[in-house]
Formats: structure tokens, sequence, C-alpha cells
């Protein structure tokens, strides 16, 4: 484990009244898994956002049911806010065994600088964000590193399979999925200038035929 622990208990207070929890600091969540009958829980609010915040959903959390005797390895799969204040108002947790391979999302974050952007109008296309995996729950990565420093010319791309992990974790996402490229910037040309630029060329052709009549012959 990551260190991470996270203190709970059982809750009987459910529906609509779980407000009330809130209003006192305490989150209601709920626990599920793989054969496992979902738990109401609750937890304190404050404890709740340091573990969000240090976890996200892809570190192992060693969850402590009041009354149980052991702590249980679970990953936040779900976490509800408020859309206007976005104050926590119900997380998911899911419940892991170690010796059973899992699927997961992984966040992707770009390290380093692509070369290719030194140049003018050149800019970074992002394709996906996160990349689907199965490995045992001790191994998943809690984000995965690309690195934009091979990118040196327009066009060029990562692909997924281009991605290096370890032989022990398994990647769903399709191998031939962009990652990220480099794209020459298109500039966009408004209706009016397409009407503006007609203009002067017919303007342009009127003079260039009113000078031809002008020609002796």
């Amino acid at each position: 484990m990551n260190g991470l622990a996270l203190p709970v208990s059982k809750r009987n207070i459910l529906g609509k009244k779980t407000r009330f929890l809130r209003h006192q600091g305490i989150t209601p969540a709920h626990l599920f898994g793989h054969g496992l009958e979902s738990i109401p829980l609750q937890c304190d609010t404050a404890r709740l956002q340091r573990i969000i915040a240090q976890a996200g959903t892809t570190k192992l959390i060693a969850l402590e049911i009041e009354g149980d005797k052991q702590p249980r390895s679970v990953f936040i799969r779900e976490i509800q806010r408020n859309a206007y204040t976005g104050a926590l108002l119900h997380v998911d947790l899911y419940q892991v065994r170690k010796m059973e391979r899992i699927k997961v999302d992984v966040p992707i974050v770009f390290v380093g600088e692509a070369p290719a952007l030194k140049e003018k109008g050149r800019s970074l296309i992002h394709g996906i964000t996160t990349l689907s995996v199965e490995c045992l729950p001790d191994r998943l990565p809690p984000q995965i590193d690309v690195d934009l420093s091979h990118l040196e010319e327009a066009e060029q791309a990562i692909h997924v399979r281009e991605i290096a992990l370890s032989p022990d974790i398994t990647v769903i996402t399709d191998s031939d999925q962009i990652v990220v490229k480099v794209s020459k910037e298109v500039v966009e040309v408004t209706a009016e200038e397409v009407k503006a630029e007609a203009e002067a060329a017919g303007e342009a052709e009127a003079e260039a035929a009113g000078e031809a009549k002008k020609e002796p012959e």
C-alpha cells in the first residue's frame, strides 16, 4: 500500500436524509466489489478530501471500517460533487483482491517539450487523455507519462503502441489510437473575407477589361 488510510463507519442513514450528514461534515459512501454485497458507509469529509487529493482513482487505499479487524484494499471509483459549489456529495469505493487483475482507466500526463512546436504555426492535438489497462492492483501506475521530446516534425504523432509499460500491465486501448500529434495550424477564412476577395477579383477583372478597350486597334 501507499500508506493511505481512510477510517469509516457503517451508515444507517439512507436516501434523502443523508443531507443531514453532510451538514455535520460527514460524507456518505458505498463500498462494493466483485462478489461483495454493497455496504453503505460514512466518513469525515475533511479527511476524505485529503485522501481524494492524494489517491485520485488509481492509488490503493486501506479502508478501515469501524469494527473490522483488517483494513480492506480499495480504490476510489466515483466521486459525486455539487455542480455549483463543488462540495462532496457521495463517493463510491471499490474493494479489490490483491491477486485478481483489474481494469482501470489511467490518466495520461504529458512531459517534456516537443521540438516541433518551436516552428510557428504548429500546435498539439490531444487524442486521448486516459489509457485503459489491466493489471494486479498493486501494479497499477497512478499515471502514465508520455514524453513529447520525440515529436520533432509536423504531423508526427505518438500512438498507444509506442507507450512503454511494465510487462505485467496489459493495455486494452486500441494500439493504433493516437495519443498526441503535432499539427500545422489551419488559418480560418471567414465568409466576409471570401466575399471581399471575390469582389476585389471582380473589380480587377473589370478594370483590366476597361483598359483593353482603350487600347488602339
